[in-house]
């Protein structure tokens, strides 16, 4: 189940913000978005959550157009934005509240997933007594727990201090492992992208199209060895003078 986006272009008013941007992204696979601030990531973000609407081209999954409020993908915003007076427990079901769901079934649909994503205990607790990080993964249960086949990642890691950012980076990369989900990450970090991604797509600062993607061959490991892998200061560096061209 492919999602496939072809020659989508938006404008408002003058000022393009995205022309002929398309890509693919195979099941099971993470595609990493990166490019200048102002390149128009967080707006194609919004296109692919029916936020806004193109003014040409087209968004499929499965082989059927995407359409209307029925969409296959759970979306992660930067920030963990959990509501300060919902229990942790409320904040992870809310996603499956949304889909219309009661307030009990949804709390049953999450409540067995805390253990997995290293929340048990924290249930009764409200958001100001966790970490970011904690919270970062609270925001990340109740975006799986909507059950959709593809998640969109913005800046999941960028408010975070380098080592939570490590160990949430190890921790998503063996939670996908066991699931599979297809992903579209947002990121700045170029190290990330390498890190996180099969593919990297740079988009430039003014609208057009994507250049040829960056493939980062999965020899280099995800988890342990890969700092030290010869490879990924060369991957780094043609991400960067990518992204200096763009």
């Amino acid at each position: 189940m492919s999602l496939v986006v072809s020659s989508l272009s938006l404008a408002f008013g003058e000022h393009r913000v995205l022309s002929d941007v398309s890509f693919e992204i195979a099941p099971g696979e993470i595609v990493a978005l990166v490019g200048p601030s102002g390149s128009g990531k967080s707006t194609l973000l919004s296109l692919l959550t029916g936020a806004l609407s193109p003014d040409s081209g087209s968004i499929s999954f499965d082989g059927s157009e995407v359409a209307g409020r029925s969409r296959p993908f759970a979306y992660m915003p930067q920030r963990d934005v959990l509501l300060p007076w919902r229990r942790i427990l409320d904040n992870a079901a809310l996603g499956v509240e949304v889909a219309g769901a009661s307030r009990a079934s949804a709390r049953s649909a999450v409540a067995p997933l805390f253990s997995r994503f290293g929340l048990a205990g924290t249930e009764k607790l409200f958001p100001r007594q966790l970490s970011g990080g904690m919270r970062q993964r609270v925001s990340f249960l109740r975006t799986v727990a909507q059950d959709k086949p593809v998640l969109l990642l913005d800046e999941p890691f960028g408010a975070l201090d380098a080592i939570t950012r490590d160990e949430l980076q190890r921790w998503l990369l063996e939670i996908w492992a066991e699931n599979g989900w297809s992903i579209l990450l947002i990121t700045h970090d170029i190290r990330e992208a390498v890190r996180m991604a099969d593919r990297v797509l740079v988009l430039p600062r003014t609208a057009g199209p994507l250049a040829d993607p960056v493939h980062v061959t999965r020899e280099i490991p995800r988890i342990d060895g890969f700092v030290t892998d010869p490879r990924v200061p060369a991957l780094e560096e043609e991400l960067h003078s990518r992204l200096r061209r763009a």
